[in-house]
């Protein structure tokens, strides 16, 4: 009896990467990034609460370049969780199922995000 040296289950080194599974990892990360950016608006009512010199410390910091930079993350990551739900969504009703239509929604999925993104922000620097 010959004894093979091979793994018990597939992983990674196996697969070959697609689309569909980077945003289904994508999906993934973003939902636990979403708990990370409501901390973000809880800390900002709660100095609202506080009141006008701790507002205005957290809004110094969610001002500046780096706290820009986290917000739009996090508005992105809103974005594309809420567009990967929606994917999920249609794909309960049996739809989108075949190769070529999952991959397309996976793309989409991601190209929507970074569009919708983009013209919140700038809508969003438009009007202020």
């Amino acid at each position: 009896m010959t004894v093979r040296s091979r793994p018990l289950s597939p992983h990674l080194q196996i697969y070959r990467w697609t689309i569909t599974m980077a945003m289904s990892i994508a999906h993934r990360a973003t939902g636990i990034a979403n708990y990370a950016g409501t901390l973000l608006l809880v800390i900002w009512l709660g100095a609202a609460a506080w009141g006008q010199e701790p507002l205005n410390t957290v809004n110094d910091i969610y001002g500046s370049w780096f706290g820009q930079l986290v917000l739009f993350g996090f508005s992105w990551s809103l974005i594309h969780h809420m567009l990967g739900g929606l994917r999920h969504f249609v794909w309960d009703f049996i739809i989108g199922m075949e190769p070529g239509q999952r991959e397309a929604l996976a793309w989409a999925n991601l190209a929507g995000s970074i569009v919708l993104t983009l013209l919140v922000w700038t809508v969003f620097v438009w009007m202020a």
